[in-house]
């Protein structure tokens, strides 16, 4: 069970009885697992303006802009999104089996086997045979090779060289602003990331 907060005001039709706490009295309310709890509409209002949809807007055109400049920037890298987030987790998680790979990249495990396969034929992933803590022989543990760890080194340079050259390109205050909203914009990554968990 969850608590949280909530008032009966928020709820349609519900008055309070005799001896019910009134609306600005009610305290949490317990939401079981079949029924979600209540999202707070003010949490990305700032202000009075609210900032989550913009904010989504822009990570979004972000996103499209880095895949653009990446890809003209070093179109001889030749491989996909997917296939760098993929090796990227590999880098983050060493060893990592295939079934993890996929829970933690939210892809079926079909689609994970496709494109493991296609690095695994073009030299960036090993595979290692052993045991796990069950004693299943069958597991693989993943890992890169050396020319895998090199295209992950040569995106993240590649997008950091990209955001180091459109920086240079905006006025000093602008450039200040992105540096000192940098921890903020990690804690919302990592807020963002723990809702997938």
């Amino acid at each position: 069970m969850r608590i949280t907060e909530g008032h009966l005001a928020d709820q349609p039709g519900v008055q309070p009885g005799p001896g019910q706490p009134r609306p600005e009295q009610a305290g949490p309310i317990t939401v079981g697992p079949e029924q979600p709890g209540p999202i707070d509409r003010g949490a990305d209002q700032i202000g009075g303006e609210q900032i989550g949809p913009e904010l989504a807007d822009i990570v979004s055109r972000l996103r499209r802009a880095m895949r653009r400049a990446a890809r003209a920037a070093d179109p001889a890298l030749g491989l996909s999104v997917a296939q760098l987030e993929l090796l990227s987790c590999i880098t983050e998680h060493p060893g990592i089996r295939p079934g993890q790979l996929a829970r933690m990249l939210r892809l079926a495990p079909s689609s994970v086997a496709t494109l493991l396969g296609g690095l695994q034929s073009a030299g960036y992933v090993t595979r290692t045979p052993g045991a796990d803590s069950d004693g299943d022989r069958r597991t693989v543990s993943l890992n890169l090779s050396e020319a895998g760890a090199q295209a992950v080194s040569r995106w993240h340079r590649v997008n950091e060289d990209i955001i180091r050259a459109a920086l240079a390109e905006l006025p000093h205050r602008a450039r200040t602003t992105l540096r000192d909203a940098a921890p903020a914009l990690r804690d919302l990554t990592t807020s963002i990331d723990a809702q997938a968990d």
